[in-house]
């Protein structure tokens, strides 16, 4: 049995992240990148796919009680037994040169002896490496991968089950510090690391980064955490802010919607910089908005949905046999074929972001504008093919209303800056034409006048969550009888358990896949927003409250939420839906201050 979703916190070091479940054990870590093969697995395989557990001998359930330090990324689980207590506690310091997992073992009560079983599998839980001692040291080389495990003070090691083993007993006020430690096997170790002192510099660090946050208004630590989070998933070298940790989490349980998120998608962007503009975080706004540029740089036509985390391209995808997946949930995907489909609202988010790192005052770089305008030439010329839209449905392309109503905003963005810039240069009468068509024809072919709401794709009855958005970007005004509408039929028919789904997969469902998925938590956020935008601010905070209660006991979110069962459902943690907490939390209470 797979540990529930939601039992997973979350340690990192701001370019990898490892999953520590309530049971003491780190299922999920990848090195030495986010996108890199896994060395522990079990989180979408079993035990021998690797995995590393450090508990109270003889207690195979979950802890007694964990929490991270307050406004950190330093996790605390803590077990109270018949012989005493201890603390656990994990994080993986910033690194240096090399990515490190320090796990600190406390005795806090009594004496408490305590097993570590460590189980390295390289490549996914593919690769069982090769161990030998060294210099006090477990060594474990793969490959191109090399791990070196020692614990201070140190205590005795055996291997058994291709695994390593240890057994130790604290007692009040002792302490065992583990620390692991990658680096490529053709290179020599790299520097040992002080776990105490990284425990404290961590602590220290985290905290101040914390305290920049310029919202104070109700759920703070909420939004702290959401914030924690998203720095937590951003790769620190190139700024890029990966959509979530892991690979193939189902949207189904036992189902076939598995997919990798473990890159950088571009629809991100705008929701993103916003959010970390709103609460003072201008650095890494900044490092996200330069990571755009360089990765859209380039012919227009070859503008991808998602990158890699350095900007990459190819992200072929391929499925791996030998993982059993989450609750037996097939294929384990790596990569995403999804990165060669048309989605043309990227090309509406690209413009948003930019229009608005422009607005905040951010450092101008010469080229940005070029980019722009190569965007719109080539806009201007495709705008009217259908495309696979930005759930990246596999069923054939449409013509998505809100694919659409993004190109609308390319457009508006471009006529704003010329407007707003007279320095600046481009097809003023042009865009305008194209904005003003763009606009005729999604009233006119998107809008179904007999139910008074937009639909999702041109000649359809269906709806899409995705049209909350419609006032958000400016298209139409909230209080527009057609965008009332619009909210009032998607939360009719959308809804589900308090929540929102994406869109309706009854019947012949328009992504081409079989099966169901949960509601989706960021357009559950989106539902808050418009209701807030169209004069129900009351009913918004209540959704907004019930979204925050579904958070796990550390406060972080998947990417969907199954009302009928409480579990999440997908990837985790999701960028998406810890943006859509601060947003929301932003425009329902920003200008409050918590009473």
């Amino acid at each position: 049995m797979h540990p529930r979703i939601e039992n997973y916190a979350l340690i990192g070091d701001e370019q990898t992240a490892a999953l520590v479940g309530t049971d003491g054990s780190v299922d999920w870590l990848c090195l030495p990148r986010f996108d890199s093969g896994a060395c522990f697995a079990r989180l979408l395989g079993d035990e021998d796919n690797g995995h590393w557990r450090i508990a109270p001998k003889g207690v195979e359930g979950p802890c007694t009680r964990r929490a991270y330090r307050p406004d950190t990324l330093v996790l605390d689980t803590e077990w109270e037994t018949a012989e005493g207590a201890i603390r656990v506690t994990d994080l993986m310091p910033q690194r240096d040169r090399a990515p490190d997992v320090v796990r600190i073992v406390e005795g806090l009560r009594g004496r408490v002896t305590v097993r570590s079983t460590l189980r390295l599998r390289f490549d996914y839980g593919w690769i069982i490496p090769w161990m030998r001692r060294s210099d006090g040291h477990r060594v474990a080389i793969g490959g191109p991968d090399a791990v070196w495990f020692r614990s201070e003070p140190p205590v005795p090691t055996w291997g058994e089950d291709f695994g390593t083993h240890s057994q130790f007993t604290v007692s009040e006020g002792e302490s065992v510090a583990f620390v692991l430690t990658w680096h490529p096997s053709h290179e020599s170790r790299p520097p040992l690391v002080d776990p105490w002192e990284a425990l404290r510099v961590s602590v220290d660090d985290w905290r101040a980064w914390a305290a920049r946050c310029r919202y104070d208004g109700p759920h703070r630590d909420a939004v702290v955490r959401s914030l924690i989070t998203l720095k937590a998933l951003t790769y620190v070298p190139t700024g890029g802010i990966v959509a979530a940790l892991t690979t193939s989490l189902p949207e189904e349980l036992g189902g076939v919607r598995n997919w990798d998120y473990r890159y950088c998608w571009l629809r991100d962007s705008t929701l993103t910089l916003g959010a970390l503009l709103a609460a003072g975080y201008e650095d890494e706004a900044e490092a996200w908005r330069n990571w755009l540029l360089r990765a859209v740089a380039g012919d227009p036509a070859d503008l991808q949905i998602m990158y890699g985390l350095a900007g990459e391209r190819r992200l072929p995808e391929c499925e791996l046999p030998w993982l059993s997946g989450y609750a037996d949930s097939k294929p384990v995907r790596i990569g995403n074929g999804a990165v060669d489909q048309l989605q043309l609202d990227v090309y509406g988010e690209v413009m948003d972001s930019l229009s608005l790192a422009r607005t905040a005052g951010m450092s101008p770089r010469p080229h940005m504008w070029s980019l722009q305008c190569a965007l719109m030439q080539w806009l201007c010329e495709n705008w009217r093919q259908p495309d696979e839209g930005l759930w990246e449905v596999r069923g054939g392309r449409r013509q998505f209303v809100h694919s659409k109503v993004m190109v609308w905003v390319a457009a508006d963005r471009a006529v704003r800056a010329l407007e707003e810039y007279p320095d600046l240069r481009g097809d003023l009468a042009g865009w305008r034409a194209m904005r003003d068509e763009i606009h005729r024809e999604v009233c006119e072919q998107g809008y179904d006048p007999v139910r008074n709401t937009f639909t999702q794709y041109y000649g359809s009855r269906d709806l899409d969550a995705s049209l909350l958005l419609i006032p958000r970007v400016g298209f139409l005004p909230p209080d527009d009888p057609r965008v009332v509408g619009t909210v009032d039929a998607v939360r009719e028919e959308l809804g589900h358990g308090g929540l929102l789904r994406r869109y309706s997969t009854d019947g012949a469902a328009v992504d081409g896949l079989p099966g169901d998925e949960g509601t989706f938590l960021a357009c559950s956020f989106w539902l808050a927003d418009a209701l807030h935008m169209t004069g129900r601010t009351k009913e918004a905070r209540e959704l907004f409250e019930h979204l925050v209660g579904l958070a796990n006991d550390v406060g972080l979110l998947a990417e969907e939420y199954d009302p009928t069962t409480g579990r999440h459902l997908g990837n985790f943690p999701q960028a998406f839906s810890h943006i859509g907490l601060v947003n929301t939390a932003l425009a329902l209470f920003g200008d409050e201050r918590a009473g």
